[in-house]
């Protein structure tokens, strides 16, 4: 059975509860109301940007009157402002204690048109201040709408530990090389293409800064590529097993920046949300026994969409490299002469052991792991295995794809000599909410899942080590 490959819409965007604007301030008038140091703090980062910061405090704290020294561009009143004063400033800071003052700075702002953040006064404030990640120019802001702020700080640290300060430098190399690539006679198609591939160098080398060496060797190895069959790039990643934190960090990087991503229905829509909002999603599932993408049109699809100048993801669920049909879809890029490049997942086995809580190797009784497909490229039960080696009592087999042939694989095993109570567990949606195990021994597992209703993705891992 076969079925078209499904572009599904990713949808509209779901409810926001703030608006994320980046506010350029270069030159421009920022008003900071408050003598406290959290009033200081605001000035500190309003002069960050560059702003011209004029601060209104009548009896300033210490932190304030250093933050005011060290910065050229901070012009302290020992008074209130007037409220021709707010006229014509970009933005207001108002960290005041006393409500009735609170109020009437907020009432002057709106009279003057200028949008306010009054501290711990999100009611009445136009704008919130999210946690920042700063890696100038790569500036990221954390928000829970005023809700959280200590859960935004978390948030800020996770994202600091995956990007450290040294990425600002990259950051700073695109801002400066820009004008260069620009006028470098390369074309759109090209240009996008120079800075993928600045960003892989970047991810690689994240600890050090670019040089212009970097950036002479990207022209050159684009206009190199120039002359391809086509600009486009495919990318096989592995999707994991099901829980979206088993997306590798390349993973999620290449996603992030995929044009089109084709996926499998073992790829669950948490792990798609990872891909940006504007990237075309097509579903190009095979299930065994259900109605399928034929895999000769994937193939064709991938080296279309290549053709085109797309940066494809090929998503599939696991490792794409354990039985996903990955050597067809490589030789046939190859051919048509494309990069291919390969981002390994964390593949079922892997998921399952860790769900029964057992090791897949022993020193003492499994020194080898074996994967093997309990069905064949037609459907059936494969018939060419190397059977001494499957009932080897010393290794674990991991049997992928063996729900329905597990009875006759069961069998097979105990007649070329495997004991029969060699332990065996069989794991539905290994690493996800609804996992499930089935727990027994290769002469009894057939039996016990006869009595369940399975409808998920399983794995069966067989071997003397997991009885440990």
């Amino acid at each position: 059975m076969s079925r078209e490959p499904d572009e599904i819409s990713s949808g509209l965007m779901a409810p926001l509860e703030t608006l994320p604007v980046f506010f350029d301030l270069e030159g421009r008038r920022v008003i900071v109301v408050g003598d406290s140091e959290g009033a200081a703090w605001k000035a500190d980062l309003a002069a960050a940007t560059g702003a011209r910061v004029e601060v209104f405090a009548i009896d300033p704290c210490a932190k304030m009157r250093e933050i005011a020294r060290a910065r050229a561009n901070i012009t302290m009143f020992p008074r209130d402002p007037r409220e021709e004063e707010l006229k014509e400033a970009a933005l207001i800071f108002g960290v005041v204690a006393d409500d009735a003052k609170a109020l009437a700075l907020r009432e002057a702002a709106v009279a003057a048109g200028v949008p306010i953040n009054l501290t711990d006064r999100p009611d009445s404030s136009d704008f919130i201040m999210g946690a920042i990640v700063n890696r100038s120019p790569l500036v990221i802001g954390v928000s829970t709408g005023g809700a959280a702020p200590v859960f935004a700080q978390a948030v800020r640290g996770r994202i600091e530990t995956l990007i450290p300060t040294s990425f600002a430098a990259w950051a700073r190399a695109a801002k400066s090389w820009r004008p260069e690539v620009l006028a470098s006679g390369l074309d759109f198609l090209a240009r996008r293409d120079f800075w993928r591939r600045f960003t892989r160098l970047a991810f690689a080398q994240i600890e050090r800064a670019p040089t212009d060496e970097d950036r002479d060797a990207l022209l050159a190895q684009t206009r190199a590529g120039g002359d391809a069959p086509s600009r486009g790039r495919v990318t096989l990643v592995g999707a994991g097993p099901g829980d979206p934190e088993l997306l590798t960090l390349k993973g999620l990087r290449v996603l992030a920046g995929a044009d089109v991503v084709l996926f499998d229905d073992l790829v669950p829509a948490s792990v798609l949300d990872f891909a940006r909002r504007e990237a075309t999603r097509i579903n190009v599932g095979k299930r065994g026994y259900a109605p399928s993408v034929r895999q000769e049109e994937i193939t064709a699809l991938l080296v279309k969409l290549a053709t085109e100048g797309k940066n494809v993801v090929r998503l599939k669920g696991g490792d794409p490299m354990i039985f996903g049909r990955a050597n067809e879809e490589i030789a046939a890029l190859r051919a048509a002469g494309f990069e291919v490049e390969i981002v390994p997942g964390v593949t079922a086995a892997l998921a399952a052991a860790a769900a029964i809580g057992a090791s897949l190797t022993s020193r003492e009784t499994a020194r080898r792991v074996q994967f093997i497909t309990a069905h064949s490229k037609d459907g059936v039960f494969p018939e060419d295995f190397d059977w001494g080696a499957l009932a080897d009592p010393r290794a674990t087999t991991a049997v992928y794809m063996g729900n329905r042939t597990l009875p006759e694989l069961s069998r097979r095993l105990i007649a070329e000599g495997a004991d029969p109570a060699t332990p065996a567990f069989l794991i539905e949606r290994a690493s996800t909410p609804d996992q499930r195990i089935i727990k027994g021994t290769i002469g009894d597992l057939p039996g016990r899942i006869a009595r369940e209703t399975l409808e998920g993705p399983v794995m069966v891992l067989i071997g003397a080590a997991l009885a440990e």
